[in-house]
């Protein structure tokens, strides 16, 4: 059986983040020092911080589906690429387009967790997911079942994908 005073003791008693875990691997709770001088407009808020949890309450939170979409291409120029496939694989377009395609164009993850409010949403309201980026509401929403969908991510790792 799971005991979680035992796994405490586990902990390094050193500052960081530690989460606890039950015996199917889920988070159930999470360990972490909060430094309030290190918040907007306090005295130490220019202080480096190696990490920022955002969190919303089990009490008061509604489970949504979030779609992350991306990239429906692997590359930059697709029409150049796949010309150059076509001719390298004397094959037909809807073949060439296979090789390039982004398998990752869309992510769902159906089990997200987001505060209330925003169940009152009307389709195609858009708002920024802290840190993650800019979301609009799905014509596919209900107050039941929200569904929201990023438009826009806070990082582009396009550059990345090319060096």
């Amino acid at each position: 059986m799971f005991d979680i005073a035992e796994e405490l003791k586990k902990l390094p008693q050193k500052p960081g983040v530690y989460l606890m875990k039950n015996e199917a691997g889920e988070i159930v709770e999470v360990y972490c020092e909060y430094d309030p001088n290190t918040k907007s407009g306090m005295p130490e808020a220019n202080r480096k911080v190696k990490g920022t949890l955002h969190w919303v309450s089990c009490d008061h939170c509604l489970e949504a589906e979030v779609r992350l979409y991306d990239r429906l291409w692997k590359v930059e120029n697709p029409r150049d690429e796949l010309a150059a496939i076509r001719e390298a694989k004397n094959c037909d377009a809807l073949e060439a387009m296979k090789d390039i395609i982004n398998p990752d164009s869309l992510n769902i993850l159906p089990h997200c967790y987001i505060e209330k409010y925003a169940a009152g949403m009307k389709p195609l309201t858009y708002l920024q997911f802290q840190r993650i980026g800019y979301f609009n509401v799905d014509p596919d929403s209900t107050p039941e079942k929200m569904v929201f969908n990023r438009t826009v991510g806070l990082k582009d790792t396009w550059g990345k994908i090319n060096k």
